[in-house]
C-alpha cells in the first residue's frame, strides 16, 4: 500500500512538474487529487515538494513564467492548502510575498523537460503574443508531433528537416536537442513570430547559420519566411528538405488550401531527385475539415496513410483531444488516398 500511495504522490508531483514549466493553464492541474492527498495527511512535506518542483525548480529559477502566472498559481496552492485546515506553511506564503513584489514582467517562459534529463525552453511576450498571430501559441498538436519526434529519433537524424508553421519553435528544438538532425529549417512568415523564432533558437544554445561563432557539433539551423502562397519549387528545392513536418496548420479552409499548394510544389521537386517525407500533425477538431485536407491531397496526387497513435506522454495537453498524424507520400500522378 505503501509503494502505491508513493507511486501516486510522484505521478502528482511530475505532473504539478510538467504543467507549471510549461505554464499550462491553472484549470488543468490536478487539484482534487492534491486536497484529496493533503486530507489524507496532516504533513506538509508534499506541498515543499510541490515548490521545488515548481517555483524552485532550476529550470524555473533560470528561465521563470510570467510573474502574474506565478501569483495565481501560489494563490491556488495555498487555497488548497488552507481548506484542509492544516497549519500555515511560512514557505508558501513568503514564495507569494515576493511575486506581489516582484514588477510585473510582459516576458515569461514555457520549459519542457526531456527525457534525456535536459530542457528547453520558449519566451513568451504579452506584447507579442496579444497581437494576434496564431504562430505564438503552443498548440496541444505541436506537443504531440514532438512526442512522436522523440519517439521516433531515426526519422530525424543526420537528415535536413523543414518545419512548416514552426510557430515559437517547440517541435523543432526538441528535434534539435535529442534527435541530431544534420539541418534545420524552421519557417513562418509573420514577422513577429520570425523575430521571437530566432530568439527561442538562439536561447536555447543553438546557432543560426550565418553566426560565424556556431557550434559546428550541433545542426545547421536556419529561420526562413515562408509564405505558402508564394512560395516557387526553385525556392523549396533550395532547402533540400530530406524531411517536412507541419503540425496544427489546418485550422481553416483558406490555410489548406495554400498549405496544399506547397506540398504540390513540394512534390515538383522530385524533378531534382529528391522527394522529401512528410509527416503533418494536427487536432481533429471538425471532421469537415479533415475531409477538405484529405480531398485536396487526393486532387493533387499526394497520397497518405495515418501513423499509429505513439506511446509516449511526455508534456501535458489536453487529453480528451482527438489527434491524428499522417504520412504524406509525394508523388506527380493522382492517386486516389486511402482512408483515413
Amino acid at each position: 500500500m505503501a509503494l502505491e500511495e508513493n507511486a501516486g504522490t510522484e505521478l502528482l508531483l511530475q505532473s504539478f512538474e510538467g504543467r507549471f514549466l510549461a505554464a499550462r493553464t491553472l484549470l488543468s492541474f490536478p487539484w482534487q487529487s492534491l486536497e484529496a492527498k493533503l486530507r489524507d495527511s496532516s504533513d506538509s512535506e508534499l506541498l515543499r515538494d510541490i515548490l521545488q518542483k515548481t517555483m524552485k525548480h532550476p529550470v524555473c529559477v533560470k528561465h521563470p513564467p510570467l510573474v502574474k502566472y506565478a501569483r495565481c498559481f501560489l494563490s491556488e496552492l495555498i487555497k488548497n492548502h488552507e481548506a484542509v485546515h492544516m497549519e500555515p506553511l511560512d514557505e508558501l506564503y513568503e514564495a507569494l510575498a515576493e511575486t506581489l513584489m516582484a514588477k510585473e514582467s510582459t516576458q515569461g517562459h514555457q520549459s519542457y523537460l526531456l527525457p534525456s534529463g535536459g530542457s528547453f525552453t520558449l519566451s513568451e511576450i504579452t506584447a507579442i503574443i496579444s497581437h494576434g498571430t496564431t504562430g505564438l501559441v503552443t498548440w496541444d498538436a505541436t506537443l504531440y508531433l514532438t512526442e512522436w519526434a522523440i519517439e521516433n529519433p531515426a526519422a530525424f537524424t543526420n537528415r535536413s528537416v523543414l518545419e512548416l508553421g514552426s510557430g515559437a519553435g517547440l517541435t523543432g528544438l526538441a528535434i534539435c536537442k535529442m534527435c541530431r538532425p544534420r539541418a534545420y529549417i524552421f519557417s513562418d512568415c509573420h514577422s513577429r513570430v520570425l523575430e521571437q523564432l530566432r530568439g527561442n533558437v538562439l536561447l536555447n544554445g543553438l546557432s543560426l547559420e550565418a553566426d560565424i561563432t556556431a557550434n559546428l557539433d550541433g545542426p545547421r539551423v536556419t529561420v526562413a519566411q515562408l509564405d505558402w502562397d508564394v512560395t516557387t519549387v526553385h525556392q523549396l528545392s533550395a532547402f533540400q528538405p530530406d524531411v517536412v513536418i507541419a503540425a496544427d496548420v489546418l485550422y481553416c479552409p483558406e490555410a489548406i488550401v495554400s498549405l496544399v499548394g506547397v506540398l504540390r510544389r513540394l512534390a515538383a521537386c522530385r524533378e531534382h531527385k529528391w522527394a522529401p517525407e512528410v509527416y503533418l500533425a494536427f487536432t481533429v477538431r471538425n471532421p469537415e475539415t479533415c475531409q477538405l485536407f484529405t480531398t485536396e491531397l487526393g486532387w493533387t496526387g499526394i497520397r497518405w496513410e495515418a501513423e499509429a497513435h505513439h506511446d509516449q506522454k511526455l508534456f501535458p495537453y489536453r487529453e480528451h483531444l482527438e489527434m491524428a498524424m499522417l504520412n504524406l507520400t509525394l508523388q506527380d500522378s493522382h492517386t486516389t488516398p486511402t482512408g483515413l
